[in-house]
Parts: C-alpha cells; structure tokens; sequence
C-alpha cells in the first residue's frame, strides 16, 4: 500500500489539477527566469500560459483512455521553428517578455530547448467543464564569459541585443524573476541592477530557492525611457562551484560490435542517501531494431531484478513496483513500446537492457545520407523524487509559471520528468556508389562500342594514287642518274 501511494500521486500530477476554485476566464500570463550559472553561463527560460473556456466538439463515442504518443528523435534547428511558434502568443513579438525573442541570439546560444504543450483543467471538483491550457516553453543557455570578452558580468541587451519597453497588453502577469539564491546573503559578491522591488523564496526541485521579482506590470518599474535593461555585475570573481548532482539522472548508451546485433543499455542513477523511490520509464524504439524481449535485464547494485519471480512469491505483492508493459511492433507501420516501473533503491545505479537486432530496409527507405546513421528516440522518466527541504502544495494560480512545471504531491516529493539523450545506430547499408560506377562503366563501353561501329558505317573511303614526287625528287634522281645509280 505504502508503494501505491506514490503511483497514485504520480497519476494524478500527470492529468492536472482537479478539483480546484474557478480560474479567471480567457488570462494570459508570461515570466522570464534567468539563473547565473557557477561556471559564468546564464540560463534563460521563457514561460507562456494562455488559458481559455472554449468548449470544442466532442464526439459521443470517443475512448478517453486511448492515448496517442509520438516523438521526433531529432530536428535541425531552423528559424521556422520559431516564427509559427511566436504567432501562438497573443502579443506576438510585438510586446511584452516576447520582443526577446531574436532568432539569430537565440539559435547561437550553447542549448536550445522549445516546448509547446496543451492540456485540460478542469473547472470544479466534478469536472463537469474544462479549460484548455497552452504553455509555450523556450530556455536558452548563454555563454557569458565568451559574449562578454572575458567578463561574467549580463545584462538583457547583451544576451538579447534587444531591452524591455513594456508589458503585453492583453498579459494578466509579465514578471522576471532572477535567481539570487547563492548571492542573497553576500552583497559583496553580486549586484543586480536595478535593485529588485520585491523576492520570491520556495522550494523548487527539493531546494530552497530566492529569486529577485520584476513586475512589469508596475509602472515604476520602467523608468522614463520606457527601456528595461536588467544588469548583473560581480563586485568579485565568483567561485567555480560544483553544481550539485540531482537525485535522479539517466544515461543511455548502444553497445556491440558489428552490424548485425546489438544491445540498448539505460542506467538510471538514484544518487539519494537513504530513500528509494519509483520510477515510470517509457521506451519507443522503431520498427527497424527488432528487440529480443527475452534478453531484458534490470540490474541493481549488482543483482537481477526479476519482477515475476518476486510476485510469485508474495502472497500479497505490490503490482506497482513490478508494472511492464510491452506492445511488439510493425513492420513499417508502428514501433516498440515499452514500459515499465521499476524501484530504484537508495545510493544505486540500475541497468536496464535489452539486445536488439538490426532489420534491413529497402534502397527507398534509406536517408539522404544513411551512413550517418539512424536516430533512435529517447527515454522518457517519470518519478516523484524526494526533497531534503520539505515543500508545500503548488497554488497553480498564485505561483509562478516555473513552479507549477515540478508540482510537489507531498511535503517530501516533487515529481519531474526527464528524457535521456537520443541515440545514434548505424544500420546495414547497401553500396550506394555500385549503381554510379555501372552507369559510368555502361556508359563508356557503350560510347567506345556505337561510337566506333557509328564511325565504319558513316565515313567515306578513298584510294590514293602514288604520286611522282615533287622539284626535290627529281633533281635527286637526275643526280642519281649521272652518278649511275638507279632512281628513287
């Protein structure tokens, strides 16, 4: 029962809030977070929220609980991807925290993440009507010291090359929120410029965080200008830290040699002193890799975790430590699908792996460039992982945007969503040049063949009559004669 519970809360994080007040109709709201980095980088991140109670058709008979699921393993980053995705916002680029938004800044930035995501919320506690929600995500992570010819010191036109001059207009709340957390306590160390109206302090991924408030909204806040330019500046140089290592992280990797099997390995680390928690792990894999399900392994701390056998032996076992699902592919028509939660003991690295062996696809199938490889999607982790600082329950409305991004089920959990890097497989592939060097070889022969027969039956033959020779000839002959030699 005690494993349950964490399932449970894990679920109803994943559908929303439920059972809440009733929202305002129709809002709008937009923050930027912007976090100074030990190393001297500056992490950037764009939160969006339209909301709106437009009801949409729905049809009678539609199964709720079929839910569909794609991703796209990798996308070359373009300009075009940002231009639809700013028309999503009600100001556009026009006003407010989205005037910041400068492709070419943006897409020379070290990381580059975009999101968009849309759900429901319900709107009492029966949820007899619902809301819709559209969040637009955008973080960015600067190189400061490069930018700033060796400085550590920001400021928004130096990342942007563009100030803030007002809010949107049609915006709710349009805040900037600075991360002072390590510098609060030492004015030695950092200023922030100009000085912050008002601080924000919670627990934000199990660590208490303080952050500067900037409310555009506020009419003081611009000065005459009409140009807000956040600056940070270090009084000193600012110690390289270690960042701390999270609770939870994950690596995968493809292992083997050849091009006919191989082997998907995921480690999840759960670097936790002393607690264990679960974790929701779903894997899509195409069609092209057939994956042997008998060869899959969970390892911890050295040991094969069995699910089954576990079961076996437990009069009462719990079914939510030990839930896999797996839905075989199709040839060309849908991938893997494999999912399954599994406990990650305290202080741990766990292994999961299943070996796989390459398919080989028609010469239409193959990619522009197929010795580059094929993209295998990433991993996806779900988990309520705990908290050294104990938290309190999100307000999905009082709250910051960036909060409501990790909802906290209990004083002592938050849950997080994590996805793995994509993975790089090389499959069997034909020799592409054999067809250029046939034609070149066709060709030729053909050219040498007809070009030859061509020029028998197409030229003109003439016989030549022996001439009598010119002057020269016969002086040489008249001189031959007197000499009494025979002519030429």
């Amino acid at each position: 029962m005690v494993a349950a519970r964490p399932l449970a809360l894990l679920v109803l994080l994943l559908l929303g809030p439920v059972g809440q007040a009733e929202h305002p109709r129709d809002s709008f709201r937009e923050e930027l977070v912007v976090t100074p980095l030990p190393s001297g980088d500056v992490a950037a991140t764009f939160q969006f929220r339209t909301r709106w109670d437009t009801e949409l058709q729905r049809e009678g008979d539609t199964d709720h609980y079929f839910l569909r699921y794609a991703v796209l393993p990798r996308e070359v980053v373009c300009t075009e991807n940002l231009t639809p995705w700013k028309k999503l916002l009600p100001c556009s680029s026009k006003a407010g925290l989205s005037v910041l938004l400068k492709a070419d800044r943006l897409f020379h930035t070290s990381y580059h993440s975009q999101a968009v995501h849309i759900r429901p919320i319900c709107r009492n506690a029966h949820c007899t009507s619902i809301s819709w929600e559209l969040r637009q995500t955008l973080s960015v992570v600067f190189d400061a010291f490069v930018t700033g010819q060796g400085k550590k010191d920001w400021s928004l036109f130096r990342m942007f090359s563009r100030t803030l001059t007002e809010p949107c207009p049609l915006a709710s709340e349009s805040r900037v929120y600075v991360d002072i957390t390590s510098y609060s306590q030492d004015n030695k160390t950092l200023e922030v410029n100009p000085p912050p109206t008002t601080t924000y302090q919670d627990v934000i991924l199990g660590t208490q965080k303080t952050y500067a408030v900037y409310d555009l909204l506020n009419t003081a806040m611009i000065n005459n200008s009409r140009n807000l330019n956040l600056q940070l500046k270090w009084k000193r140089p600012p110690e390289n830290e270690t960042p701390p290592v999270p609770f939870l992280h994950a690596q995968r990797y493809v292992s083997g040699y050849g091009l006919q099997k191989g082997e998907l390995s995921t480690l999840l680390y759960n670097t936790h002193p002393y607690r264990a928690f679960p974790v929701l792990l779903l894997d899509t894999v195409p069609w092209y890799l057939r994956l042997y399900v008998h060869t899959l392994t969970i390892t911890s701390k050295g040991k094969e975790n069995k699910p089954s056998e576990e079961l076996s032996r437990k009069p009462d076992p719990p079914r939510s430590l030990c839930y896999i699902h797996y839905q075989p592919a199709q040839d060309r028509r849908q991938p893997h699908l494999l999912e399954m939660l599994i406990q990650l003991p305290a202080h741990s690295v766990t292994k999961v792996s299943i070996q796989f062996e390459r398919a080989l696809l028609k010469w239409t199938e193959y990619t522009p460039d197929p010795n580059h490889g094929f993209y295998v999607s990433p991993s996806v982790l779900s988990a309520l992982v705990p908290s050294l600082v104990a938290a309190k329950q999100v307000d999905w409305e009082g709250s910051p945007l960036f909060n409501t991004l990790f909802p906290v089920s209990d004083g002592s959990s938050h849950f997080i969503r994590l996805y793995t890097e994509p993975l790089l497989v090389n499959l069997p592939t034909p020799d592409f040049s054999m067809p250029y060097n046939v034609i070149c070889l066709t060709c030729t022969v053909v050219a040498v063949c007809y070009g030859s027969f061509y020029n028998l039956l197409t030229r003109t033959f003439h016989i030549e009559e022996p001439s009598t020779g010119g002057l020269a000839k016969r002086l040489a002959n008249l001189i031959r004669r007197a000499r009494g030699v025979p002519p030429l």
